[in-house]
């Protein structure tokens, strides 16, 4: 396959993957209204998912075994803080979860330059500065102090916090292929989902589920369509893209998921909460932007 060719088809993958999970917290919430509530129906998702992606774990399970530990902990990391994501939207607002995940650029920022010794780029420190002036704006819209409200928030400021961290680690060691990462990445957030879903709610009562057949059908094709097949679609495009690309490509799902929940579920956003959501997107912008300076 020539260059120009990888080149737009891992561009497509992205923009699929993007929109993709614009439209994810509709799944999340109809697998909880079907009758697995809290963190059970996601659990139930990314369990679909690690099924249908062992084959691609056992290929490259050699990689995976030859892989610095630090690269498989972030990697699963990654998945936890997905599945984080994929929880929040069943206790807060779909546009609000979305936006404190995309404020991974300042987590990245002060961890890479705290942690990892990298120097701070000018872009990186507008993007800092613009992305916690565009939190406190967001989540102190209604004049109280700028904190997350309830459970909801927290696991969307936590998921992004945990990206944040998980990228670092898969930058700096990750050597597997896509497919077999897919698979780690889906089994950390199944690992995780297990010991997370008790504390959020009690274990459903399935004998009461009134479509155990449209249960079974959204479990199957939220986990194969959103989690094994666009994640290892993206895991294999981010090796063929400029990592800038990937990230602002990705950005799509910010304004899929807001104008579908808006439509949709009847979430609005206040002024100050929509300038807030653009000071972060903003900030994501300006995280990935190349400085020529930096040496």
């Amino acid at each position: 396959m020539d260059s120009a060719r990888t080149t737009f088809i891992a561009t497509l993958m992205v923009i699929v993957t993007g929109s993709l999970w614009g439209f994810y917290w509709m799944p999340v919430r109809q697998i909880a209204d079907l009758g697995l509530t809290g963190a059970w129906g996601t659990l139930a998702v990314v369990g679909a998912a690690t099924g249908l992606l062992i084959p691609l774990g056992w290929r490259g399970r050699r990689a995976l075994v030859r892989s610095h530990p630090v690269a498989l902990v972030s990697v699963a990391l990654g998945g936890f803080a997905f599945l984080l994501y994929s929880v929040g939207f069943l206790y807060g607002r779909v546009a609000i979860i979305v936006i404190l995940f995309f404020l991974t650029p300042v987590w990245s920022t002060l961890i890479g330059r705290y942690v990892m010794g990298w120097p701070i780029t000018r872009f990186r420190l507008v993007a800092l500065v613009v992305g916690v002036l565009g939190l406190g704006i967001m989540l102190g819209a209604d004049g109280t102090l700028p904190v997350p409200r309830g459970l909801g928030d927290w696991l969307g400021l936590t998921s992004g916090l945990l990206w944040a961290i998980a990228t670092v680690g898969i930058r700096v060691k990750a050597t597997a292929g896509p497919g077999e990462s897919a698979f780690l990445f889906a089994g950390g957030a199944f690992v995780g989902g297990l010991l997370l879903a008790p504390f959020l709610e009690p274990f459903p009562d399935l004998s009461v589920v009134a479509n155990p057949a449209a249960l079974v059908l959204w479990v199957g094709l939220t986990g194969g369509l959103w989690w094994a097949f666009s994640m290892a679609g993206l895991m294999w495009a981010a090796t063929k893209l400029d990592p800038a690309r990937v990230g602002i490509l990705l950005m799509a799902e910010v304004l899929i998921a807001s104008v579908t929940a808006a439509v949709i579920a009847g979430e609005t956003l206040t002024t100050f909460e929509v300038v807030g959501s653009v000071l972060v997107v903003l900030a994501g912008i300006f995280e990935l932007m190349p400085d020529r300076s930096a040496a």
